[in-house]
């Protein structure tokens, strides 16, 4: 059974972090990026740390289709939100894996 085509885009977002600094990004990433990219009109779906293997794992979608995210996306990245919030910053993330994703089961369903 293939699913309904989903009314937004969801962007999925694999950061391993530099040794270390996990708890720095994520007080960064709550403070400033979170505001930004929702300021911007996208939605944090889920942010999840594994500690461990020091890796941040999370997806943000807007409403629309491809398109519309990536329209959306170039705005976000030429955005002064976006610049103050990276102005200063060290870098953190050693490799970033960005891909746009299907949803295949929708959170909170039920067979």
């Amino acid at each position: 059974m293939t699913p309904e085509p989903s009314a937004k885009t969801v962007q999925l977002r694999r950061y391993d972090l530099v040794p270390g600094v996990l708890d720095d990004f994520l007080a960064w990433f709550h403070a400033e990026i979170v505001p930004v990219r929702t300021a911007q009109g996208f939605t944090v779906e889920f942010a999840y740390a594994d500690r461990e293997a020091e890796q941040f794992t999370w997806a943000v979608s807007v409403p629309g289709d491809a398109a519309a995210f990536t329209a959306l996306e170039q705005t976000y990245l030429a955005s002064e939100g976006r610049a103050a919030a990276f102005a200063g910053q060290p870098t953190r993330v050693a490799v970033s894996h960005v891909r746009l994703v299907e949803t295949v089961v929708e959170a909170g369903s039920r067979p």
